[in-house]
């Protein structure tokens, strides 16, 4: 068995960073003005038309934060901008949060990455082997208000150790959403059999949520 923290990366050199504030509201100008093309570029199933645009305008705010574009679930596309829970960038998705125009039936703005509606219904590619989260089985463990847990998946014992630690983190990830996962989960297991009294994706999902209060 495999245990897993979360990655600390170390600390970048020093640089001069605008204030997240301003940073924020001169990144909304500028995506105003190239809505168009982006509007056109997801039109025409070809992203990575405006990726580097899309990329520059958020190194602008900041180096470290990252981007995607995706589907929403309340709306056709979703921008999202991300600090992955890192502490330093959590000021400028804050602000760059708080400056967003409002969700419309075509946009809407994360600045986490957010939960799947139904993560058994996902299937990820790695490499040859297609493997469905539906599958996934966990053991899950309440201790001082975070859940270790062990996963397992019958695809593990053929993937590489990096494609394994990947597909471990990934479906809680997947289940929980960006900022649950990294304020709830401790201890992560790589399991290399099935463990016994496992549960579903779903039911980590309302163990977790019901542990935090949020609705399930």
């Amino acid at each position: 068995m495999s245990w897993f923290r979360r990655r600390t990366e170390p600390e970048p050199e020093p640089v001069h960073l605008p204030n997240p504030a301003e940073a924020a509201v001169a990144f909304w100008q500028e995506w105003f003005e190239l809505l168009p093309t982006v509007s056109a570029a997801l039109g025409d199933g070809e992203p990575h038309r405006v990726e580097g645009d899309l990329g520059a305008m958020v190194a602008a705010m900041h180096p470290d934060l990252e981007f995607s574009l995706e589907r929403g679930h309340r709306a056709i596309y979703a921008l999202v901008i991300t600090s992955r829970e890192d502490p330093r960038l959590r000021p400028y998705t804050d602000a760059w949060i708080e400056a967003a125009p409002s969700e419309d039936m075509i946009w809407e703005y994360h600045d986490s990455v957010p939960p799947v509606p139904d993560p058994t219904l996902v299937t990820i590619n790695v490499g040859p082997r297609r493997m469905r989260l539906a599958d996934v089985r966990l053991v899950a463990q309440v201790s001082d208000g975070l859940v270790d847990v062990a996963v397992y998946h019958p695809e593990f014992a053929h993937l590489d150790d990096k494609a394994r630690q990947t597909m471990t983190f990934l479906p809680l990830d997947v289940t929980l959403g960006e900022r649950l996962a990294g304020e709830r989960l401790g201890r992560v297991e790589t399991a290399s059999a099935e463990p016994e009294g496992t549960i579903d994706l779903l039911e980590f999902r309302e163990l977790v949520r019901a542990m935090v209060g949020e609705p399930t």
